[in-house]
Parts: C-alpha cells; structure tokens; sequence
C-alpha cells in the first residue's frame, strides 16, 4: 500500500518561503515519477513542479518557474518543494503524488502520470 504524508505548509506573508515535504511510504521515489500539484478554492488541481522516475530533470509551469524546486532525498524515501518568493495566488491547497509507472520519463508533466496521492497540505499567502 502506498503512502503520501505532506507536511509545511502553514500562512505565509507575500515575499516569504516555506518548505513542504512528502514522505513516502509503499513507494521507492528514486524510481518513480513525483510531482506537486495544487488546487485553489473553486479552480482546479493544476501541477507546480515534477521529476520523473528515470533522471533528474524537473518541470514547472511558468507560473513557479524560478521560485520553486522539486527535489527528493532517496535515503529519507521523501520529496521536498521548496518555495520562495511566495505570492497571494499561490494560496491552495497542495498535494503530493507518486507516479504510475516505474522509471517513467513520459507522463510525469500530468496528473493523467499519476495513481497515488496524498492529503493534501494548506498554504496561505497573505499580501
């Protein structure tokens, strides 16, 4: 059985950083795609940040690029996002996610790459 434990978020003012983590359990993540996505109240689960399962490239939408790092730590079993520079619109709730196939270099840009999630962790950030 797999498990996601997100952890850090918390409220934040504008300009400030917070760090997630999500450890995992179930789930080896040095072989599996990983991602963050988020959901803002009334929008949808969109994706802020991914790596997949076969190297360490790494994706982010325009809207995080240069303000968020994906990484993992293999040793931990545990995926961080690091945040910085955090805006108001980055506000949502933000949710870990293990990839469906093993050492996938394919689909981990999409939710679609994704089978297992976890509950999500709340982020506020206050202008």
């Amino acid at each position: 059985q797999v498990r996601l434990v997100e952890s850090g978020g918390g409220s934040v003012q504008a300009g400030g950083s917070l760090r997630l983590s999500c450890v995992v359990s179930g789930r080896t993540v040095g072989d599996y795609s990983m991602g963050w996505f988020r959901q803002a109240p009334g929008k949808e689960r969109v994706i802020v940040a991914a790596m997949p399962g076969s190297d360490a490239n790494t994706y982010y939408p325009d809207s995080v690029k240069g303000r968020f790092t994906i990484s993992r730590d293999n040793a931990k079993n545990t995926v961080y996002l690091q945040m910085t520079s955090l805006k108001p619109e980055d506000t949502a709730v933000y949710y870990c996610a293990a990839g469906r196939y093993y050492r996938d270099s394919y689909s981990y840009t999409a939710a679609d790459g994704y089978r297992d999630w976890g509950q999500g962790t709340q982020v506020t950030v206050s202008s």
